[in-house]
């Protein structure tokens, strides 16, 4: 993408767009499912794409787009779904010049010089236009939806219309973080290839495919739950420095260091970048989720900052407290989603979450 084009929404920052990667980690099991249908020659005219964000979905999806596109209708003895990179579709989706591809995602505001918060309704009529191309070699034609969850009302009506009635030798991919947020209709007309959390192996060869070398890469690990969009946005956000903050301000409570509490929710007011606003408040779930996790399972000894298996055992000394921590984290979520919602002063919310983390390990303290 050069400096005079408009960012793309399913491009994370920092890494390389999916349609660059010819390579994919740690979902071999989704491709085998679909090569599979392949095989027999059953292909769904629509797969639903799902799993946690920055696992490889997208980057499945361009996979499977390139084969498709590269694949003569009928052919069904491919063993992967690796294109070379010199075939004229690689070249061709490189360049954003491939006519039998369409994404639908969440479009440029050029008035606003800011992307649209959805996929709007003009956007998904812009397929009409593309299903009326006939392909030029009678091959597939293949459309990208990433995150299908982001489609408004009208859109995701549309695109219900067109998997009603789906055009022939077309295939929809759906990419989806939150298949609960689509129409029960449109994830019922489509087949799912779930996708899976990275193991540490998986998320290392994922970074350094992408030139990312971290400094930390076990606790960087233990943060991003297996995302490598997540990993890559820890880092730059100097996430681990962060929650090692997070970590001693809740390893004191209650007794919490209040000049460096305020430091802390100053640092996320910016109205204009949410990424820092958004890594906090990700960061205090995953903090929460890590202490309540151990009234479930023995701690498994792998620190993501200096202090934090001190910190577990202290404030969660039973499976009662682990309880505690796992119902303030869903209160302090919902408290969240409403106060990003309705634009609510960033630094006050997580100032405020804070102390609520603060006086609950007050209780707990008092009552050990």
């Amino acid at each position: 993408m050069s400096d005079d084009q408009p960012p793309e929404s399913d491009r994370l920052a920092g890494a390389p767009h999916p349609r660059e990667a010819l390579e994919l980690f740690g979902q071999g099991a989704a491709e085998a499912e679909f090569l599979d249908a392949v095989r027999r020659d059953r292909l769904p005219h629509a797969w639903l794409i799902s799993g946690p964000h920055g696992i490889g979905k997208a980057t499945l999806a361009w996979r499977i787009a390139r084969f498709l596109l590269a694949t003569p209708p009928g052919a069904t003895t491919a063993a992967t779904l690796d294109v070379p990179s010199d075939d004229p579709v690689c070249r061709r989706l490189r360049a954003g010049s491939e006519a039998r591809l369409f994404q639908l995602r969440r479009p440029w505001d050029p008035d606003r010089k800011r992307l649209k918060s959805e996929i709007t309704v003009d956007e998904a009529r812009k397929l009409k236009s593309f299903f009326a191309l006939s392909s030029p070699d009678g091959g597939y034609r293949v459309v990208i939806v990433d995150a299908a969850e982001e489609m408004n009302p009208s859109a995701a009506n549309a695109i219900l219309k067109i998997l009603e009635e789906p055009p022939e030798r077309c295939v929809l991919l759906l990419v989806s973080h939150s298949p609960a947020g689509l129409l029960p209709t449109i994830r019922s007309r489509c087949r799912t290839l779930r996708c899976r959390a990275l193991n540490p192996d998986d998320l290392a060869w994922v970074l350094a495919s992408a030139g990312v070398t971290p400094d930390n890469p076990t606790a960087l690990a233990e943060l991003a739950g297996g995302s490598a969009g997540e990993a890559i946005s820890l880092m730059q956000e100097d996430g681990l420095a962060l929650y090692a903050d997070l970590v001693a301000l809740v390893a004191a409570a209650p007794n919490m260091d209040r000049a460096r509490l305020a430091k802390l929710a100053d640092a996320a007011n910016s109205r204009t970048n949410t990424a820092r606003r958004d890594l906090t408040l990700r960061l205090i779930e995953t903090l929460l989720a890590r202490m309540a996790r151990t009234g479930i399972a023995t701690h498994n000894g792998q620190e993501a900052a200096p202090g934090e298996a001190r910190m577990i055992a202290d404030l969660v000394p039973d499976a009662q407290a682990a309880r505690r921590w796992a119902e303030l984290q869903q209160d302090l979520s919902d408290r969240a989603r409403h106060a990003i919602a309705v634009n609510l002063d960033p630094s006050g919310l997580i100032l405020d979450m804070m102390l609520k983390i603060n006086e609950t390990a007050g209780t707990i303290r008092a009552r050990a």
